[in-house]
Order: C-alpha cells, then structure tokens, then sequence
C-alpha cells in the first residue's frame, strides 16, 4: 500500500491558487546561512519535504533548526564551529545539498559532500564546481562516493568563466567567494530570480557583490558575514503549474503571491496557447481557453522557458488543436514522463532533443508514475483534461515541491483525492 493521487477527469481550476516561497531560493538560503555564525531566519518557506530535508542536513553539520512549518519560517543557529560531511542519506535524496560544498569550504576550510542524487531527468556534473573552486584555491578530491576539498589558508578570489550558466555552480562559487581574500569575477553566471533572490540576502548579511541579475558577478571578500532575517521569493515554477492548470483544463484562476515579472516568456506561451492573462498587484489571473492552441516550446536558462515547467508544456500540447514541437535544451532525460503521458493517450514521437506532440480531442484515464516533483504534477492535471479516473502513483515526489498540493487543487474545484492504494 502506497499514497497515491486519485483524480476525476473533465473537471477544471477555478478559484484563488496560493504561490509559497521558491523550493529553489529557500534550499539554498538555508545553505548561505553557514557562512554566518549565529541566528538566521528565512521567512515565506514552503511546507515540503526538502526543507525539512535540508534542516536535517543542517543539523548535522552542527547547527541548531526550528522549522515553524504553520508559521512557513526556518530559524537557524549557526555555530563558530562547523562539522563539514554532508553524509549520503540526505544528498542522494535532494540534490540541493550540494549548496553547502561553497560556504563549508570557505568557513571551515574543509567539506565532504556525498556525490547528490535527486530527480532522474539528467547529467548534472560537478565540473564547474570543481573548477571554479580550484580555481580561488581550494584542493578537491573524490574519495569513497563523497566530494572532498581543503583549502590551505584561505580562499582567494579568482575570474572564472562558467562553461554553462549553471544555478547550482554559480552559488556555490558565489557564497565561497564573499569570504574570499580578494576579488572574485564570475562570468556567465546564472540570472534566475532565484540566484537574485541569494544574492540580495547576502548583500544583507554584509557581502559585496556587483552585477547582481547580470551575466557576470563581481565580489569582494570580506573578514565576516552577519546573520540576517530574508523573505523568500516566490515561487515560479508554482506559478506556473497553476497557470498551466488553468490553460489545460479550460479553467480559471488568480495565481496569488506570483512575480509575473519573473515569468514574461511562460505567461506570452500561454497568451499564444489562447489564455488571457492579466497582471494583478499581487499576481496574475489566466482564463484558459476551451481547448488550447498548439505552441512550440525550448527550454533555456533564465530567462528562458524553465526546464521545470517543460512537463506541463507537454501535457499542454498533448490536448491542443493540432501539432506541437518541444525541445528540452538542459536536462536531455527528461522525456522518461511522456512514456505515462502515452498511457492517458497523448500521441508522442521523441527524436533527440525534440518531442512532437500531435494534440487529441480526448485524454482517457488509467493508472501513472509519477518519475520527478514536475512530472507528477503535470500527469495529475493532465488526468484532470481525462475522460475517466487517473491514479498517480510516486506522489512522494509532489511532495518536495509542492504545499498542500492536492489541497489546493481541491479548494479551486478539481474533484482529487489522496489516499492509500494498492500496486497497480
């Protein structure tokens, strides 16, 4: 018996739909803390598992957590003192633990990261982390599945130039760097919202960095970093699989608490896939449209088309009127979920990089996996377009990323229900 997502097909979202805090910026804030001794809070924090996950990992590195899940804040007491092995249990189970590789080398001179697992959507090397640590100073081994460095002295700043602009490299780099001896330039950095988000919580803790929502990062060391209360960003990629609902099933929705400034490319899709969109002061509505236009879909760094919201892309052309090609440009294991897709009827023919999707009047419901957080909540709202009943197994998944997701999915009138259920 397993916890899964039963959901009533021909039903649609309309209502108010809540955007929590970004799992993507509150993971890493909560590693950026490391690098200030004291008391740290982080506030608009989702109710997930990879906060609590991350907690924990936290707590064994040596410091003190309280996570108000009501009260969506994490407190954080850092110690002066800090162990430095993120053990293996915890990164194989989210691969955001790799964001205490940056501020571990740099405060305590040391770090054993266990090599992370996560998602099954693709390659994500350490490559550029490697280098561009080496590159401030830092001596980095692998040894027995964990990811070692030492730093003689201190870290010095460096100019490192990212082969790709990686989210998870450029914050490592970035957090090393503030206490750095010296001036560190990172060039083609990542520019998500996310990124912004850690960047501006460190200014606040009294780190130095230019350039911040650009290309390239200037940052200049300094002796010490302050702890510091921050607000969490919100969510897009939440954002969007609310949208998304909305323009699959045909419903309506305001999307409250979203940046739509954060999120131009996704909302001027869903415009061509025939949804009107209109920008509120704390959000969006969107009026998906009876049956929606096929659109063609790449996904590329920010600000592009998110690789995170490519699986809601699909399930949108699998019912438009008519042919739809997307390209996955950043994770090339990401069509694994169009395989369940094809379970509810979508018609999918996958070459490379590209899936073309030729949309159906009708999806018909019938027993899926969910294989990642994105994935599973796109077969949930596809199974909601569906003729029938869908079950969606692997809901642990939805639960990383997403607060009370079938909740609030239920709240905006989709007939969804949670519940233990036998193997398929």
């Amino acid at each position: 018996m397993e916890d899964k997502i039963v959901v009533r097909g021909r039903t649609s979202v309309n209502g108010t739909l809540p955007v929590h805090g970004a799992k993507n910026s509150v993971l890493k804030l909560m590693a950026a803390t490391l690098l200030a001794e004291g008391r740290s809070t982080i506030t608009n924090v989702p109710e997930i598992q990879d906060v609590s996950i991350m907690a924990e990992l936290l707590r064994r590195l040596g410091c003190q957590v309280d996570y108000d899940r009501a009260g969506h804040t994490v407190a954080i007491d850092v110690p002066e003192a800090l162990h430095h092995q993120a053990d293996y249990d915890l990164v194989r189970a989210m691969r955001a633990s790799i964001s205490v590789l940056g501020p571990l080398t740099v405060r305590s001179g040391a770090a054993e990261v266990a090599v992370p697992g996560g998602d099954a959507i693709g390659t994500r090397g350490l490559d550029m982390h490697r280098a561009g640590l080496e590159a401030m100073g830092a001596h980095l081994r692998t040894e027995g599945g964990y990811l070692k460095t030492s730093v003689d002295g201190r870290l010095h700043g460096a100019h490192y130039r990212l082969p790709y602009p990686s989210v998870g490299a450029t914050e490592n780099l970035m957090t090393a760097a503030t206490l750095a001896d010296g001036v560190t330039v990172l060039d083609n950095v990542a520019r998500e919202p996310e990124i912004v988000d850690i960047c501006r919580m460190l200014v606040d803790m009294g780190a130095q960095i230019e350039g911040i929502g650009t290309g390239t990062l200037t940052i200049t060391g300094v002796e010490r970093l302050q702890p510091v209360i921050h607000r969490t960003v919100p969510d897009r990629i939440v954002a969007g699989t609310w949208a998304f609902a909305a323009a699959i099933t045909g419903g309506e929705v305001v999307v409250q608490g979203a940046e739509a400034e954060h999120m131009e490319v996704v909302l001027d899709k869903l415009r061509d896939a025939g949804c009107e969109i209109e920008v509120l002061d704390d959000g969006f509505r969107v009026r998906g449209p009876q049956r929606p236009s096929p659109v063609n879909f790449s996904t590329f760094p920010y600000p592009g088309f998110p690789t995170d919201l490519q699986p809601f892309a699909v399930a949108l052309n699998a019912v438009a009127d008519g042919p739809g090609m997307i390209t996955e440009n950043v994770f090339e294991a990401r069509w694994g979920f169009t395989a369940e897709l094809e379970r509810l009827g979508a018609i999918v023919r996958l070459d490379g990089h590209h899936a073309w999707l030729n949309g159906v009047d009708e999806l018909s419901g019938a027993p899926v996996e969910a294989m990642d957080i994105r994935a599973g909540a796109a077969l949930v709202i596809a199974g909601m377009r569906a003729d029938g009943e869908t079950i969606v197994g692997g809901v642990e998944h939805i639960d990383r990323g997403y607060e009370h997701f079938v909740e609030n999915l239920t709240a905006a009138g989709a007939a969804v229900d949670r519940r233990l259920q036998g193997g398929f």
